[in-house]
């Protein structure tokens, strides 16, 4: 039966129950959905738009689970409906389909699973299924079916051809090439796998598993001893090892872009969780490449080509979509992301088109590990089978095409199995065991994987690898019961991980997952007998093959081409149109501002983030190097960068993949690395159109060949990477669209000391000066620049780097001037030429300027002076370190020229010559704003674009710290080094989802607190009491993914399990108790009432008023105020971080009413980031015990994790947020009289 739930916004919330509700039941069902009514009609009339019958959605997924952690027992499936005025309202047919009424039936699907089919024709079936096997991978199969004696089952024919497809077996980079009638010596593979084999510098593990690793140093690990229960942090050493990795989603992000991008950057993720026997990833970046958005009717240069009939979404549909999903998965699952690209580009010459019509949406990180679990293991006879993570649906597979609805507006082509499904929660919690076997003393995982590709049988088989096993479908977990045997086996349903345990240790195993609430099955073992099959309940086998049978041996692939020379016409210019030149290049999305990418995407979470984009006073993205800590200490982490250019690519494919190292390597050169260019690592990601047209594959050999050989000469390694290789579409009219062939390069390496990056901000010292250092070792070249684009050229006259080892010369020498903090500023010269640089440079001031002299540079070709993109940098330094600069630069043999001082005058002057060109920074950094604001217009709801593009450069950071703080450990007697028990007790509360509790529980651990990890299950169960804990702090992430409103499923928990809700009570109770709820546990505090329960009227959180996630370094004021922990800091002006999507205070009564202990500084968006009553964003109780505060000032107590301090103020120890702990902690003593 399904009742009909209307809630005051009038959404229908339908739940399917198999009972009749009791009216305690309907009660709390009233209250989870937000005050809604229960219909009395089994049926309402009208149109609404909800999901599509056939996909259960993650939100109904997380919805069931938070009416089962309130004892609510019998709901099947629950989905929200929107009532519109008619057929023609707008939806997004992917996801969601329009209803004539909602009746009995909206869940219903008439699909029975199919029974296991024996294929007779294999020929047809491959056809049939576009499984895309060839005649030699079908006569294969016949071998098989005769070694068999029996026909092989849809099971085996569709799992055979995904395991053994060029996605997971990447036959073109392991086939060989014949160009021009001569076989090449080498396949691709070999020829990056050369990399490391000739530099292996500290790589342990690459090619053979989901991640490489390197060795790293030796770290703190801060972690409770014993997961399976309630337990106290200790830090202990490990020796760690860090991973990189890339991936890309171009498909799946084409079609439906928000799960495409969401289940990418998921996917990635897991390769990092699945490396060696569990590791742990801890920072990402994203690069999204697209057609041109043509944004507010478009620009000149977009005209090159017409507007498409696009087959699935429009371009600027997708950026704004893609960037959705990839950002919500990682605010969900608590990754930050730390760095990223955007590339828009289309082209037509010489009678071919080119644009990125097929997406490219590629998701990176790095992470890290013990050096102890870095290797899988061997498998062993009676290892036990386990999945951890969500359930089977259909996704993923060929075929699946859903029929249109009855007005046939929509086409049957639309095909769910592109559709993919993100619940980013989900997988927290698999990653939350995997964190804790990877933690505790003893790993029991033998082996990992995660489920991508081919789902369970590609997992699975690569699990028990040779020793073989035995899968019984019975235990596997069906979220779909259409499902048949075949799509049980071989979806590709996400959030799911593969492991392989020892027996013994099975059941500690499952005392942690049920704890994390991480769904865990164990669905079989290893056999020992070199076989694989899955055992339906009947004993019926739809897969049972030999292990060497499935992997099969296919032949290699050839690939036959010839050398196509393609010219494309270089770009023509007179500089008296430099001004017009200036603002097409800043309006173009690859060189524009990326705030509205940066300002929805978490960039703190973890505590971790050293460098991130956002930069200065006005905070604005434009720092290319990340940086994480390894560890709360700060001093060891990882750096990572990202570098492409496939314009230059297309005239010349070896330049695009040099120039692709470059850009980044320059971009990560602003980090202190351990050993310079040796400690760094790339992942190359080649996206290529493939066969597509005559020349492409000798193009992708050349562009392989010279990235193979510029890192081999610069002595770098490249132990890791992806191909993609269908990059071309085809529309119905029969045009093909090609997408330039493009190589990715992420940068990651090991960084000596985090507090040393160089930022990109320029310092306004008049005692300093501008130098330009070149990499390239090449005369200036336009060919494949932003310049060149914006005026409709390609350009044949590419840049390159002519001389390897002056390149790494000039890194290394760079690297030495970082460490020796000689520096001020620096920047690259990449996308938009060194003009661009420099303006960035001045950016995020509130004034100053730069005047520069190009005298030096031997030309009087300003425009070549200005829009180059020969690889090179700009660095400020001070007078006093000019000397020692120089004799630095020219002991190694770099060359440098002096271009400018810094000026009053907001303005870059530049002189070339006779002639001066005067440049206003503030006008120019409004244009370069524009293209995120009109960007910004599409994701952002109530005007609040419009409003941040007004006020972002009206609201600069500003500090004042009370002058007692001294910033040193020593003023509070707090030991970093400390590892014995304080006796003072705090513990931290999460639920499924939360994911900032590492940096909270280390907040209170060095303010002098023992700190127990507590999750909602120990409450709930009462293993857990709080009765010898003092503080307890509800720390942020996405309880239950924020479904039905932030905290409402967390306080469900609290509020319908009779022991947690006794422990919260008896907590409350106490007189020697302090609480602390930060964003999520803000809300749930809220939520519960728990600040002013005298209040009549209640206070709410409420969504921001952008109606999107906001995330900003941003500056807060502390009033007067009476508070435990905010008292001393009365006054002060400071800056922190905010990350959430439902941060409003909505307060019933006038401010003097609330114990306000935060403001924002700002009342304006996007200085009040969600409109706050009266800009609050911290209150407490009346007696000043318990505070509620949405901003993170656990990710802000140090100096490095800031986005932006006082200069003279960056050697302190900590931050006054650090005070806030320490006060806390004090009074608890004093309570005890300690």
């Amino acid at each position: 039966m399904i009742l009909f739930f209307t809630t005051p916004q009038k959404s229908v919330i339908a739940t399917q129950v198999d009972h009749k509700l009791s009216e305690n039941e309907v009660e709390e069902l009233c209250w989870l959905y937000g005050g809604a009514k229960l219909e009395e009609a089994d049926a309402l009339k009208g149109w609404f738009v909800g999901p599509r019958r056939e996909m259960i959605t993650p939100w109904s997924t997380n919805a069931v689970e938070i009416t089962q952690n309130m004892n609510l027992r019998g709901i099947a499936r629950i989905e929200e409906y929107f009532p519109v005025k008619s057929e023609e309202a707008d939806h997004d047919p992917m996801l969601q389909r329009m209803y004539n009424g909602l009746d009995q039936e909206i869940f219903t699907v008439n699909i029975k699973p199919a029974p296991i089919e024996y294929i007779s024709d294999l020929e047809s079936y491959n056809e049939q299924e576009g499984l895309a096997l060839s005649p030699a991978e079908i006569e294969y199969l016949h071998g098989v079916e005769k070694q068999l004696g029996r026909q092989l089952t849809d099971s085996e024919v569709f799992g055979f051809a995904q395991i053994n497809s060029e996605h997971c077996r990447h036959k073109i980079f392991g086939g060989s090439f014949i160009i021009d009638g001569k076989e090449m010596p080498s396949s691709l593979f070999a020829m990056i796998k050369k990399t490391t084999k000739e530099n292996p510098h500290h790589i342990i593990s690459a090619y053979k598993d989901n991640v490489a690793f390197a060795q790293g140093p030796v770290v703190e690990q801060f972690a409770p001893a014993d997961h399976a229960t309630s337990d106290w942090f200790r830090v202990k050493d490990i020796e760690s090892v860090i991973s990189i990795k890339a991936e890309t989603h171009n498909f799946p992000t084409t079609v439906e872009p928000f799960n495409g991008a969401s289940t990418g950057t998921g996917g990635e993720i897991r390769d990092r969780m699945g490396g060696g026997v569990g590791s742990w990833p801890i920072a990402g970046t994203a690069v999204y490449m697209t057609a041109y958005p043509r944004l507010d009717g478009g620009r000149e240069w977009e005209d090159i080509l017409p507007v498409r009939q696009w087959l699935y979404q429009t371009p600027e549909q997708i950026l704004i979509k893609a960037s959705n999903g990839a950002s919500d998965f990682g605010n969900k699952f608590g990754q930050p992301l730390i760095a990223g690209s955007v590339l828009t580009f289309e082209h037509q010459e010489n009678g071919e088109k080119y644009g990125y019509d097929k997406v490219i949406m590629l998701a990176g990180g790095v992470g890290y590990g013990t050096k102890r679990d870095c290797l899988k293991g061997t498998p062993q006879k009676g290892n036990k089978v386990v999945v951890v993570g969500g359930d089977n649906y259909r996704i993923g597979l060929g075929g699946g095409s859903v029929s249109s609805v009855d007005t046939g507006r929509y086409s049957s082509g639309i095909e769910l199995n592109a559709v993919q499904r993100a619940n980013p929660e989900m997988q927290k919690r698999a990653n939350n065991l995997v964190r804790a076997l990877c933690e505790e003393d003893v790993n029991p995982v033998v082996s990992i994987h995660d489920h991508g590709s081919a789902g369970h049988v590609n997992c699975l088989s690569e699990l028990v690898e040779e020793c073989g096993g035995q899968i019984d479908m019975t235990k596997l977990p069906i979220g779909d019961p259409t499902l048949s045997a075949k799509e049980i086996i071989a979806n590709e349903s996400q959030e799911r991980m593969g492991l392989l345990i020892q027996e013994e240790h099975i059941e500690h195993v499952r005392q942690i997952a049920e704890r994390e609430r991480a769904p865990m099955y164990v669905v079989g073992e290893t056999t020992g007998d070199a076989h694989f099959s899955f055992v339906q309940g009947d004993g019926k086998r739809p897969f049972d093959l030999d292990v060497a049978q499935m992997f099969g041996h296919s032949p290699k692939t050839v690939m036959v081409d010839e050398t196509v020379e393609r010219k494309y016409k270089d770009v023509t210019y007179d500089v008296t149109h430099l001004d017009s030149y200036i603002n097409r290049v800043l309006q173009l999305e690859a060189v524009a501002c990326k705030d509205w990418l940066t300002n929805k995407v978490d960039r703190s979470v973890t505590g971790k983030v050293a460098h991130q984009q956002t930069q200065g006073e006005v905070q604005l993205p434009l720092s290319d190097c990340g940086v994480v800590a390894l560890d709360y200490r700060g001093r060891k982490g990882i750096a990572t960068a990202l570098g492409h250019a496939p314009q230059a690519g297309l005239a010349d494919p070896a330049a695009g993949s040099v120039l692709s190292v470059a850009e980044s390597l320059t971009n990560i050169v602003w980090a202190p690395l351990s050993e310079g260019l040796d400690s760094v690592s790339l992942s190359a990601n080649w996206m290529w159109p493939c066969r597509s047209q005559k020349g492409e594959d000798a193009r992708l050999y050349k562009g392989v060949e010279a990235l193979s050989d510029f890192c081999c000469a610069l002595e770098i390694n490249v132990p890791t990477g992806k191909d993609s290789l269908s990059l071309s579409q085809q529309y119905p009219n029969g045009e093909k669209i090609i997408s330039p062939g493009t190589v990715i390069v992420s940068a990651g390496g090991e960084v000596s000391d985090i507090r040393q990056v160089v930022s990109p901000v320029m310092k306004n010292d008049a005692k300093s000066t501008f130098y330009h250092i070149d990499f390239s070792f090449d005369q200036l070249r336009l060919g494949g620049s932003a310049f060149a684009q914006s005026q409709g050229y390609v350009g044949s006259d590419v840049p390159t780097v002519k001389n390897p080892d002056y390149f790494r010369e000039a890194f290394n020498a760079v690297q030495q001037l970082v460490k020796k903090g000689w520096i001020m500023a620096g920047h690259d010269i990449s996308a938009g030429g060194l003009i661009t640089t420099l303006l960035e440079m001045t950016f995020a001031n509130t004034e100053g300027g730069i005047d520069v002299n190009l005298d030096k540079f031997k030309t009087d070709d300003l425009v070549r002076v200005l829009f180059a993109e020969n690889p090179g940098v700009v660095v400020q330094v001070a007078d006093k370190h000019k000397k020692d600069f120089k004799a630095l630069l020219d002991d190694a043999g770099v060359g440098y020229v002096k271009i400018g001082k810094p000026a009053e005058e907001r303005q870059i002057m530049v002189t070339l010559g006779d002639a001066t060109y005067q440049f206003g920074i503030d006008y120019l950094r409004d244009v370069w704003y524009e293209t995120s604001y009109l960007l910004d217009t599409k994701q952002s709801m109530n005007g609040c674009a419009k409003q941040r593009y007004e006020n972002y450069k009206q609201q600069p950071l500003e500090y004042h710290i009370h002058p007692e703080f001294t910033g040193m450990f020593s003023q509070f007697g707090l030991n970093p080094d400390r590892r014995e028990p304080s006796g003072i007790k705090a513990a931290i509360i999460r639920e499924k989802g939360t994911n900032g509790e590492r940096e909270m529980a280390y907040a209170l651990y060095l303010a002098g607190f023992d700190v127990k990890d507590v999750m909602m299950t120990d409450l709930i169960s009462s293993r857990e009491t709080l009765d010898e804990v003092n503080m307890i702090v509800f720390c942020g992430g996405f309880s239950n993914s924020d479904v039905l409103g932030s905290a409402k499923g967390w306080a469900g928990a609290f509020l319908y399990n009779p022991k947690a809700k006794e422990a919260l009570d008896r907590f409350y109770a106490r007189e020697d108790t302090l609480s602390l709820g930060v964003c999520n546990g803000c809300q749930l505090m809220v939520e519960l009432n728990l600040i002013n329960p005298d209040h009549k009227k209640r206070a709410h959180m409420l969504h921001n008023d952008s109606h999107k996630f906001e995330s900003a370094f941003l500056g807060v004021t502390v009033p007067t105020n009476r508070s435990v922990m905010f008292g001393s800091l009365s006054g002060d002006k400071l800056g922190i971080w905010v990350a959430h999507g439902e941060g409003k205070f909505s307060l019933p009564y006038p401010e003097d009413d609330y114990n306000v202990v935060l403001k924002y500084s700002y009342d304006a968006y996007p200085g009040n980031p969600n409109g706050s009553s009266y800009s609050v964003a911290g209150i407490a109780s009346p007696d000043g015990r318990h505070l509620a505060m949405m901003p993170h000032l656990e990710r802000a107590f140090f100096p490095w994790q800031t986005a932006y301090y006082p200069e003279n103020r960056l050697a302190d120890d900590i931050t006054p947020w650090m005070e806030a702990f320490v006060n806390a902690r004090k009074w608890v003593e004093a309570k005890l009289g300690k």
